[in-house]
């Protein structure tokens, strides 16, 4: 549940309005498909015990469509030709008021739900005994478990047509829903519209952002509407001032969609659905905060200064970071240490307990990490390719940061470090979102890194993002995000992947393989499957499958599961182990485990071994091992996965292992990044053409010379 929306576990009685906008098509006539979606929520609601009582707005819009249907029908062609008439819209609701009842009547019907119906106007409020005979009404009929449905009697209101009069005490069916929220005690308010919620500024507008918790200090003179409601009298504007009123005279109200499936349910469900108006708002959102898309806008701005700077500047700045993790060493284990208090007091698992602790030693060995990165070559800048496409004419390609990366990262504060430092070196702009068990110490390493940035850059570099709810805003962000990086479970990477059009680089499965073969040296291979599958079980780069040569089953395999099962492995086996050990079969091979367990096969040669890996794996880390060399080739060529091995362990497939310095995750993918994630992966290239005034001209005056100028250079020419 959305923090923000904690209020709705209290929440009983609740007010919801559909605007004519939902009610009606856009042709005019009554959008049925729509309302009986609504009322199916309203009904179950109803059947939870909650106290429903709706506000409904479309009379005159049905009116008019139908009267000018009669209308129209009733004329001779020549009277169709002359000027049409607008039609007066006290008639239209008389005329529709009855229609729009007789549907909701017949919908409520079929789920067996009674409503009742209650038409007023702005006179009838200034009546203190109508008043009380309205809440004494109503009180009633929920009792009875009626839907009450209110609309303004707009056939006999005496305010002037065509709703021209915004004075009185209720001037639309917006601020009548509010009117009525506070009149009746409700505990909440549900505005229905035809847009998303309350957005920066008009709804058409791209640039413009959905405002999911309204601060009226923050918000109030920043936004700008858009046009008013195509069929009915307000729009937003009308809405925002009636949410305003209802919410700081103690009524939360939501503005969402009546268009997407289940919003009402989403709301009382405490989704983070809509544009929330509540009297604490300020409580909760400092004024001065700023949203996902400001804070990706902020990193972008000061990743093109960090570009700016020199190459020894950039060192100097990863020197700072390094000597201020050292000097804060206290300060971040004071944090630390609450972090792990709080996650052993929740009772989880040890596992997650030890990754989520830091030691001096550690952050010690953070600090010399950075300085690794620090002294390793320039990264961005760097040329690749120099082409003489023509005399005078030279063509460059060059490294150069991607932009803005997104990383979602799993509950490891040295990560959070090992991310940022590779932002830098690499000249990309950072917004990070850690696990909530390493809230403190996420907040506690990210103030210390930034504050060891430059003014000249700013701290904006790197966002740190509080809340899991802001993530799908900054996956919308496809024009300034460049790349999402999501660490953790399959599930998380899953979604991100399914939720964005931005490039999302990672893997959603570490399904990695030890093939041991009929020429393994045995001694060698126990110590391989053993650290494979037991230095770090819940790492992506353990072994889930170990695969042995038939050769092996007469004593070989005997001794491998002899080995796991003394090291506390439990062991699955394929069809082919059955009868030949005794474990639990297992359920698939295309499994993640994550902890002490793995399947075991039996497989007849290497070529079937590699089959097997490429039918069930998920291309990350696969070994082989073996003391034939010409196997060893084979496998290590025909394996198509992000990393293959030969006599040496998967948990090798490591960023700081294989000398990159740290690694913001690994990747599967095949298209930019593939292994282990350094600073390489998070660069990009870009052309530089120096001429002397050179044009195309239908290329007659070009001679093309297209020599490779750096080969010339790297053999002395």
């Amino acid at each position: 549940m959305d923090p923000t929306r904690a209020f709705v576990k209290n929440v009983k009685r609740v007010v919801v309005k559909v605007g004519t906008a939902v009610v009606t098509r856009d042709d005019g006539r009554l959008a049925v498909g729509r309302l009986g979606a609504i009322f199916e929520q309203l009904e179950k609601l109803n059947s939870r015990g909650f106290e429903i009582i709706l506000v409904t707005s479309g009379a005159v819009g049905a009116g008019r469509q139908r009267l000018k249907y009669r209308k129209m029908i009733n004329s001779s062609f020549a009277d169709l030709q002359k000027p049409q008439v607008e039609l007066d819209g006290k008639a239209c609701a008389a005329v529709g008021q009855n229609g729009l009842m007789a549907l909701y009547d017949t919908l409520f019907s079929q789920l067996d739900v009674t409503s009742s119906q209650l038409l007023v106007t702005d006179n009838d409020f200034k009546n203190a005994d109508f008043r009380v005979q309205l809440s004494q009404t109503v009180d009633s009929l929920l009792d009875l478990r009626s839907i009450p449905i209110f609309n303004e009697n707009d056939a006999i209101s005496t305010r002037r047509a065509p709703y021209e009069d915004s004075s009185g005490i209720f001037w639309d069916n917006d601020s009548l829903a509010a009117l009525l929220a506070m009149e009746l005690k409700a505990d909440l308010l549900v505005l229905l519209s035809d847009v998303d919620g309350l957005y920066s500024g008009p709804p058409s507008d791209p640039r413009s952002k959905l405002i999911h918790t309204y601060v009226k200090q923050k918000h109030q003179k920043a936004i700008s509407f858009g046009d008013k409601s195509r069929m009915g009298r307000g729009g937003m504007d009308a809405k925002v001032k009636a949410a305003s009123n209802a919410a700081y005279s103690g009524t939360p109200v939501v503005i969402a969609s009546g268009y997407a499936a289940n919003n009402i349910i989403k709301v009382l469900n405490g989704e983070r659905v809509g544009t929330l108006f509540h009297k604490d708002a300020h409580m909760w959102i400092p004024v001065t905060e700023i949203g996902p898309h400001e804070m990706a806008i902020s990193a972008r701005e000061a990743s093109r200064r960090l570009q700016a700077l020199s190459s020894k500047e950039r060192k100097k700045i990863l020197l700072d970071v390094a000597a201020a993790l050292e000097a804060n060493e206290q300060f971040i284990m004071l944090e630390n240490d609450a972090d792990v208090e709080v996650a052993r007091d929740a009772g989880y698992d040890e596992a997650l307990v030890a990754r989520l602790a830091l030691k001096p030693s550690k952050i010690r060995a953070l600090a010399e990490s950075v300085r690794k990165l620090a002294e390793m070559e320039e990264p961005i800048g760097k040329v690749l390719k120099r082409t003489e496409l023509a005399e005078g004419l030279i063509l460059e390609k060059k490294s150069c940061p991607l932009g803005v990366l997104l990383i979602v990262f799993e509950s490891r504060p040295d990560a959070l470090v090992q991310i940022a430092s590779l932002a830098i070196r690499s000249g990309n702009g950072l917004l990070l979102k850690g696990g909530k068990e390493a809230k403190r110490s996420n907040a506690i390493l990210h103030k210390v890194i930034t504050s060891a940035l430059p003014e000249t850059v700013g701290t904006k570099l790197i966002g740190l993002l509080t809340s899991r709810e802001e993530i799908p805003d900054l996956l919308k962000l496809d024009d300034v995000i460049d790349l999402v990086i999501p660490r953790g479970s399959n599930k998380l990477v899953s979604q991100i992947k399914n939720s964005t059009k931005i490039p999302v680089l990672g893997h959603s499965d570490g399904i990695c393989h030890v093939y041991v073969d009929k020429a393994a040296n045995l001694e060698m291979a126990k110590k391989i499957v053993l650290d494979a599958k037991t230095d770090y079980p819940a790492a992506c780069n353990a072994m889930e499958t170990l695969l042995v040569h038939k050769d092996l089953t007469n004593g070989g395999l005997q001794e491998l599961v002899k080995e796991l099962e003394q090291e506390g492995v439990t062991l699955f086996s394929g069809p082919r182990v059955n009868g030949l050990v005794n474990f639990t079969k297992a359920n698939s091979f295309h499994y993640e485990y994550n902890s002490k367990a793995c399947t075991i096969e039996v497989v007849n040669n290497v070529d079937e071994a590699i089959e097997h890996i490429h039918s069930y794996g998920s291309s990350h880390t696969e070994c082989i091992v073996t003391e034939d060399q010409k196997v060893a080739e084979h496998f290590l060529s025909r394996v198509d996965s992000a990393a293959v091995f030969h006599n040496a362990s998967t948990r090798f497939c490591d960023g700081a292992r294989f000398g990159l310095g740290a690694e913001v995750g690994i990747s599967t993918s095949k298209i930019h990044a593939r292994g282990p994630v350094g600073v390489e992966g998070l660069l990009t290239t870009r052309w530089v053409l120096r001429g002397q005034g050179q044009v195309v001209e239908g290329d007659k005056g070009v001679v093309y010379t297209h020599k490779d100028l750096l080969k010339a250079t790297s053999n002395g020419f």
